[in-house]
């Protein structure tokens, strides 16, 4: 695929160089796709990122986790050292003695202390104290992760599951995809950036290339509705001519980068993600997402984002 003598800009190549890759460079969910090795097993510096970052359903499995297995311990703990220390645990068998031990240390370590079990003897209740602390702790620290997972500010942008390849203006084609805000909140001072990569074979090595695509509007004040991003497929652009044949045997990738202004964290939020070869429709047109009510009001179905018909290309 010639796409002529161009300068390519190093800070495009999303940190890849000329190296080139047989996958997306960014997941459709806006992870980066590489995998990190060499790093040791234990560390510390990324439990608070992947704790804020996991989905809520690990974190709740996380916590869950930790909570059933810390009362484990410490009813193995409690039972090791005499279930006859702990007041009121009338159990008449090991698996009584075990679930009296169990919930004992439940009401030790949220601090509530039915009263029903104690401790007796100075190692019992340095046990039972420990404890104690331990759950203070934890609860606070779960505290602050919940706190920082509600409070970390992020952007929920919908994209259509396509790129298509459509009429634009008079007798001209363009690229373009469309995106929403899922939240109820106002992003404004908006900004796209599209880099186009591709696979090319250069002195006998496949090297891959990257360039930004130039955006029709690159730049919105604020996103009230849906937002189309085109780029115009004229004698500027690095697709014109350009064949689905040709993108799908260089393995060609389409990465797009969002960063907006949300005025609910007051800060800046990012979104991403990107499109493969094969996400391309060519000859079709989005359809309306919005639309005008009885009374008047314009409302936005976001289920409608990556709808499109088809279309003659000129």
């Amino acid at each position: 695929m010639a796409i002529g003598n161009r300068v390519i800009n190093p800070e495009d190549d999303l940190g890849f160089g000329r190296q080139a890759v047989a996958q997306r460079v960014i997941n459709k969910d806006g992870s980066i796709n590489v995998n990190r090795r060499g790093l040791p097993f234990f560390r510390t510096t990324d439990v608070y990122n992947h704790l804020i970052s996991m989905s809520w359903t690990k974190f709740w499995l996380v916590i869950l986790s930790g909570y059933l297995i810390t009362n484990i311990a410490f009813a193995f703990i409690y039972n090791l050292t005499g279930i006859k220390n702990l007041e009121g645990a009338d159990g008449k068998t090991m698996i009584a003695h075990f679930f009296d031990a169990f919930f004992f240390s439940a009401q030790t370590l949220s601090t509530v202390g039915y009263g029903h079990i104690s401790p007796k003897g100075i190692l019992t209740n340095s046990i039972a104290a420990f404890e104690s602390m331990l759950g203070l702790l934890s609860f606070a620290l779960a505290t602050g992760l919940l706190y920082g997972r509600f409070s970390r500010p992020s952007a929920k942008i919908i994209y259509s599951n396509n790129m298509l390849v459509a009429p634009y203006l008079q007798n001209q084609k363009g690229l373009m995809f469309r995106l929403g805000n899922l939240r109820s909140n106002t992003l404004i001072d908006l900004s796209v950036d599209v880099i186009f990569s591709y696979n090319e074979q250069v002195d006998g090595k496949i090297v891959r290339k990257f360039f930004p695509l130039k955006l029709e509007r690159s730049k919105a004040s604020i996103l009230t509705l849906s937002w189309t991003v085109v780029h115009p497929l004229d004698e500027d652009s690095p697709l014109f001519h350009v064949t689905p044949e040709e993108l799908k045997a260089t393995n060609a990738n389409f990465a797009v980068l969002m960063k907006a202004y949300d005025d609910t964290f007051s800060q800046t939020v990012h979104s991403r993600t990107s499109y493969q070869y094969d996400e391309l429709i060519w000859g079709a047109k989005f359809t309306p997402a919005f639309y005008t009510d009885e009374d008047g009001k314009v409302s936005l179905d976001l289920s409608r984002i990556g709808t499109y018909a088809k279309a003659d290309l000129p």
